[in-house]
């Protein structure tokens, strides 16, 4: 893996929460209201617009896009398509979360936004893989077969064809660009048992994105705050319910001169 220093990252959260980026959020049923508090806790300004006639409208006025395909129906699809347009049309960066992406329906869909040319793909080691072999693999709802190590020569393939950043999430987490590849270390196992942190920190990596000098760079930065503030909440919570609000916490506090996790190249 390349070398990579990893202290540019660090004020990357004062940068967020100086600059109050909009992040339009098209997002699944189950995590809106969670998505929204991760992003008032890191100094960012959320948006849950999902009507198609004002998708594209919106997408352009706001910062960055998120588009989460968790619960896709064909009226999202069509919001989803539209909210591209504009942010592509205004020159906003936008993120993709292919959630369970070797399904057939999403994978069309996901293949499709991704020649639309997101500025970030984030998910598990299963729809990584997924989306680089076209569906050609098992997954298991939105919860990954295999660790993210697995994924990195998938993450590698499709950063290189679909021209984009490429972050695998696992017990240690991938960003990769096709000739970069860091690790962040981190985080806990009570982060899966909260519904909506993988989804909220797609849209954390959209508002990074926005202050960074480079979408390589706004990636790693958000997995770095996320991988920092779920180690410190779980020192403090009993189980997942005292986490979850341990985690926003953490997430509003986070200290760019003391972070606690470490990248490594």
């Amino acid at each position: 893996m390349a070398d990579f220093d990893y202290g540019t990252l660090l004020d990357l959260p004062a940068r967020v929460r100086a600059a109050s980026p909009l992040v339009h959020c098209l997002t699944n049923l189950v995590v809106s209201n969670f998505t929204a508090n991760v992003l008032l806790a890191l100094g960012a300004s959320p948006a849950m617009v999902v009507a198609p006639e004002e998708t594209g409208e919106f997408a352009a006025i706001a910062d960055a896009l998120l588009v989460n395909i968790g619960t896709i129906d064909s009226q999202q699809l069509l919001a989803m398509r539209f909210a591209i347009a504009g942010a592509n049309g205004a020159g906003k960066p936008w993120v993709l979360d292919p959630i369970v992406a070797g399904l057939p329906f999403r994978m069309n869909a996901a293949r499709q936004f991704i020649s639309q040319g997101p500025a970030a793909i984030r998910g598990n080691a299963s729809e990584i893989i997924a989306l680089a072999s076209e569906g050609q693999t098992k997954t298991k709802g939105v919860d990954s077969l295999g660790p993210a190590e697995d994924a990195l020569e998938s993450a590698r393939a499709l950063a290189v064809e679909s021209r984009t950043i490429v972050a695998v999430s696992g017990e240690t987490d991938y960003v990769v660009d096709g000739t970069r590849t860091l690790a962040i270390p981190g985080g806990h196992s009570l982060m899966t048992q909260v519904t909506g942190v993988g989804c909220a920190l797609n849209a954390a990596i959209a508002a990074y994105i926005t202050v960074a000098r480079d979408p390589f760079l706004g990636t790693a930065g958000a997995l770095l705050a996320f991988a920092t503030a779920g180690e410190a909440a779980a020192r403090q919570a009993t189980g997942p319910g005292s986490f979850a609000v341990a985690f926003l916490d953490q997430l509003s506090q986070l200290d760019i001169l003391s972070m606690p996790v470490g990248a490594s190249s």
